[in-house]
C-alpha cells in the first residue's frame, strides 16, 4: 500500500486509474453496492478496496496542494492560459478520483457488514478522511474559481479602458487594430476557460449528505440494498435538477456579456464615424 501512495499515478496491477479525464460536468454519485456483498466478508476484497481508497485520499489531497500553488499564480503575470488549463486538468483528474472513492466506500461497506469491529472501525476511519479531504479540495476549488473570475473581470475593465481611450487616436493608430483583435480573442478564450473551472466544482454538501448515511448505515445497519438504491437514485436526480439550475444561470450571463461588448463595438464604430468626418 505504501508504494501506491507514493505513486498516485502509478500503473500498479492491484490499483485502478482512476486519474482518466472526462468533459462532462463532475457529478458525484454513490452506486450502491453488487448483491455479490450478500455472500459473505471476503478479506482480500476488503484489502483491495481500503488500499484503493487511500491511494485516492493521497492522491486527492495532492491534488489540493497543487491547486493551492496555482491559486498563488492567478492575478500575476504568470496568470495565462496554460495555467488555467492546467487548473482545469487538476479538476478533472481529482473529480474523477473522487467519484470512483465514493463507489469504493459504498462497496467497501457491503463487504464490511459480514467483517469484525476491527474493519467496521478501518470503515469508519476511511470515510472521516475521505469527507476532510474531499471538503479541502472543494473549498480550494472554490477559491480559485473566485480569484480566476476577478482576475478575468479586471482584466476586462482594463480593455475596456484601453479602448476607450484609444478610440479617440483611431487615425494615428490604425496597424494596433490587429493586435486589439486578438486581445479580445484571447479575452473570449479567458471566459470559456473561467467557465469552464466553474463547472469542474464539486457539490461539497451533497458529498458530505451521503458520506452522513454512510456512517448511520454502518452504526444500525438498517435498510435493505433496494432501498438505498432508491435513495441514492433521488439524491442524484436533485443534483442533476441543481447542475441543470446552474447551467441555465451561466448561460443567462453569458449573454449578458455579449451584449455589452456589442454595444462596445457600436459605441467604439459611432465614435470611429464621427472623428472621420470631422476630419473629412
Amino acid at each position: 500500500m505504501s508504494q501506491a501512495l507514493n505513486n498516485p499515478t502509478g500503473g500498479g496491477s492491484s490499483h485502478r486509474d482512476y486519474g482518466a479525464t472526462s468533459s462532462a460536468t463532475p457529478e458525484v454519485s454513490f452506486a450502491a453496492a453488487s448483491n455479490s456483498g450478500n455472500s459473505g466478508f471476503s478479506p482480500t476484497e476488503f484489502v483491495s478496496l481500503s488500499e484503493d481508497i487511500g491511494h485516492n485520499i493521497t492522491a486527492i489531497n495532492s491534488s489540493t496542494k497543487q491547486l493551492e500553488k496555482q491559486l498563488k499564480m492567478i492575478g500575476t503575470p504568470k496568470d495565462l492560459n496554460a495555467l488555467r488549463e492546467k487548473i482545469h486538468s487538476i479538476n478533472k483528474k481529482t473529480n474523477t478520483r473522487v467519484q470512483a472513492t465514493s463507489s469504493d466506500l459504498q462497496r467497501l461497506q457491503a463487504v464490511v457488514r459480514h467483517g469484525d469491529r476491527q474493519q467496521k472501525l478501518q470503515l469508519d476511519k476511511l470515510t472521516h478522511e475521505f469527507q476532510n479531504v474531499v471538503e479541502k479540495y472543494s473549498t480550494q476549488q472554490k477559491r480559485i474559481s473566485l480569484a480566476t473570475r476577478r482576475s478575468y473581470q479586471a482584466a476586462a475593465a482594463e480593455q475596456e479602458s484601453e479602448i476607450g481611450a484609444r478610440s479617440q487616436l483611431l487615425q494615428e493608430q490604425r496597424e494596433e487594430q490587429a493586435g486589439l483583435e486578438r486581445q479580445h480573442d484571447m479575452l473570449v478564450e479567458r471566459q470559456r476557460q473561467v467557465e469552464q473551472i466553474e463547472a469542474d466544482i464539486i457539490d461539497v454538501n451533497v458529498i458530505m449528505n451521503k458520506l452522513s448515511n454512510l456512517v448511520t448505515e454502518q452504526g444500525a445497519v438498517v435498510g435493505t440494498i433496494e432501498e438505498t438504491i432508491e435513495h441514492t437514485t433521488v439524491n442524484v436526480e436533485e443534483g442533476r435538477s441543481e447542475l441543470e439550475k446552474a447551467a441555465a444561470s451561466r448561460y443567462s450571463h453569458r449573454r449578458k456579456i455579449l451584449i455589452l461588448l456589442v454595444i462596445a463595438v457600436i459605441i467604439g464604430l459611432v465614435v470611429t464615424g464621427i472623428i472621420v468626418g470631422k476630419l473629412s
